[in-house]
């Protein structure tokens, strides 16, 4: 596969997430660094205040020049009032850098899954993959955001105090970096008691959930044997539960904020009185100003060193969110197509030469020692039990899978050696359940096929049986089918599927039991548009109702992977082997 510039194009596993996360936003560094810059600006008055605070209060106190105190009202009212189109700016800068890589993540995802394996596909579940391009990729952005708004502030604040206090008061900052630490330590131990009866009360209320979901749907049962009241009762002890987990952590909510709240009060109104003395007894030179800016500052950096450690959680989760998209981008389970020779014509000629394949970890192979030779425009019907090795054979000639063993031709070509999306182009899939996306029956007939004009559409409904009910729906072909076809029937759409196939005008052609779950009615005209669709092309069709294939030019047999008879419908009833025994079982 020939690799893809940008997000791609990375290692991602077996180094630091943190720097993924750099070679992920390289591209707007500059965007970054200038945001970094708006926001330590914009975000100044928080430092600034007890600074400006101070010199107030000298001001008023010693009873300087009365210009000191306009001019310390004018720098707050300049920072308060820049703040507004700064933070507009920054949030241009920095939201903007983390919604484009986000969407950039996400475009790698949907273009990694479209090159990974069939076999992936089959293993990894569809909600995990969705997972990653949602939610993983939603708690990078929330860790990138948080981080910059939050930390950011935090990191600023803690840098611009200290950075005041050592310039002057230089005799407190030892104070400061002993006791600001120590006291948010002791906050954040107070909030991860909190968490364990918060993970408490979830759990309770899941349980409780659970407990619903059981009652509404145990309910025709409950009211048939008069059991309403034994219902209630288990309904009760959970809402109990809930409740009294909900006291629980609403107290400990309330003994936390009071103590934390006590706590750094009593510490601030401590500081308060140590400066105090100080400066009354002249022990260090300090001014009244100084005393309430050390004490603001106090609160301010608390605060903000118990923000930086509330982090570390969402930060966590980030991270860990960078290596599960690592997961999918880097999997080296996609399929080879790098180098190989495109097919721009196709005849449909499709030959298996002692062909075999075993699935990774299987003790068996699902197919063995296949020999076959279609000619073009022949339909060929796979039959067998279940396991046979059918839907195996029909993923070869598809190239979801190649060979583990033997060779596959295509009009004499070695498929081996040809980029198999360029073959499938010229192929068309009809499977057991027809696949529709949410749309309109135009968009969902002609998908992929943009230059396909109204008639051509109708053409391909006409074919496949299914005009007339498109014609009388209130939109016609404008008529929104709903999520996977929800508004029409399993006959309809599989006639919809049948016009997707006959538009494209494929050479090949797959039917994956396409009328096994149909009623009589509606397979009778599915079979009917089937006819017109397998005309003059090569044809693989999988069927268990063997009264469907009976009409194909050679029906094969199969049985442990193996080809075990291969004739017409009426030789293989003639040998009275395998198809015959089939036969008499489905008639029984």
């Amino acid at each position: 596969m020939a690799r893809s510039e940008g997000p791609l194009d990375h290692q991602y596993r077996g180094e630091h997430p943190l720097r993924t996360l750099a070679y992920l936003f390289r591209g707007d560094r500059r965007r970054i660094s200038a945001a970094l810059l708006v926001f330590a600006v914009k975000h100044s008055p928080i430092w600034l205040l007890p600074l400006v605070t101070a010199s107030v209060v000298d001001t008023v106190v010693q009873h300087l020049e009365i210009t000191r105190l306009w001019s310390s009202v004018g720098v707050v009212l300049f920072i308060l009032v820049i703040n507004y189109p700064l933070h507009l700016l920054y949030v241009r800068l920095l939201y903007g850098s983390v919604r484009r890589v986000a969407t950039g993540i996400r475009s790698a995802l949907c273009t990694r899954m479209q090159q990974l394996s069939i076999g992936y596909h089959s293993r990894v579940s569809a909600g995990i993959l969705q997972a990653k391009v949602v939610r993983d990729v939603e708690a990078i952005e929330q860790m990138v955001q948080q981080s910059s708004d939050i930390g950011l502030g935090a990191v600023t604040v803690l840098c611009g105090g200290l950075a005041i206090i050592a310039v002057r008061t230089p005799q407190f900052l030892p104070v400061f970096l002993v006791v600001v630490p120590a006291a948010a330590v002791l906050v954040m131990r107070l909030r991860t008691q909190l968490r364990t009866h918060n993970e408490h009360f979830r759990q309770d209320v899941e349980h409780m959930s659970s407990r619903v979901f059981e009652m509404t749907r145990l309910i025709s049962v409950t009211r048939a044997h008069a059991l309403e009241g034994k219902a209630l009762n288990r309904m009760n002890d959970s809402l109990r539960q809930v409740l009294n987990s909900g006291l629980r952590l609403d107290l400990m909510n309330g003994r936390f904020a009071s103590l934390a709240w006590v706590f750094l009060n009593i510490l601030g109104v401590t500081f308060l009185t140590a400066a105090a003395l100080i400066a009354y007894y002249g022990v260090w030179a300090i001014t009244p100003g100084d005393v309430v800016m050390l004490s603001a500052f106090l609160t301010t950096l608390t605060n903000s060193t118990t923000t930086l450690l509330g982090l570390a959680p969402v930060i966590t989760k980030g991270l860990e969110s960078v290596r599960s998209i690592g997961e999918v981008l880097q999997t080296p389970e996609v399929e080879d197509n790098a180098g190989k020779a495109e097919v721009a014509e196709v005849r449909g000629a499709v030959e298996f030469r002692g062909v075999s394949f075993r699935y990774e970890g299987a003790a068996e192979p699902a197919v063995r020692e296949i020999d076959l030779s279609v000619a073009p425009g022949e339909t060929i019907a796979l039959v067998g039990a279940s396991g046979a090795g059918k839907s195996t054979v029909l993923n070869l000639v598809i190239g979801f899978i190649r060979p583990t063993g033997g060779r596959l031709l295509l009009d004499g070509r070695d498929m081996a050696e040809l980029d198999l999306r360029s073959f499938r182009r010229h192929l068309s899939v009809v499977p057991q359940e027809s696949i529709l996306f949410e749309g309109t029956i135009r968009e969902n007939v002609a998908y992929g096929m943009d230059e396909a004009d109204t008639e051509r559409v109708r053409a391909a409904l006409r074919d496949a049986n299914a005009l007339e009910f498109v014609e009388r729906l209130p939109d016609g072909l404008d008529s929104l089918v709903g999520e996977h076809g929800a508004r029409l029937s399993g006959g309809q759409k599989q006639r919809l599927a049948i016009a997707r196939a006959l538009i494209r005008d494929p050479k090949v052609l797959i039917l994956d039991e396409a009328t096994s779950a149909l009623d009589t009615r509606s397979e009778a005209l599915v079979q009917q548009a089937l006819a017109r669709l397998v005309r003059g092309r090569t044809t693989f069709v999988v069927a268990h109702r063997l009264s469907t294939v009976r009409n194909a030019d050679r029906i094969v047999v199969m049985d442990g992977g193996a080809i075990r008879e291969v004739g017409s419908h009426a030789e293989l009833l003639a040998r009275g082997g395998l198809y015959t025994a089939l036969q008499h079982g489905q008639a029984a």
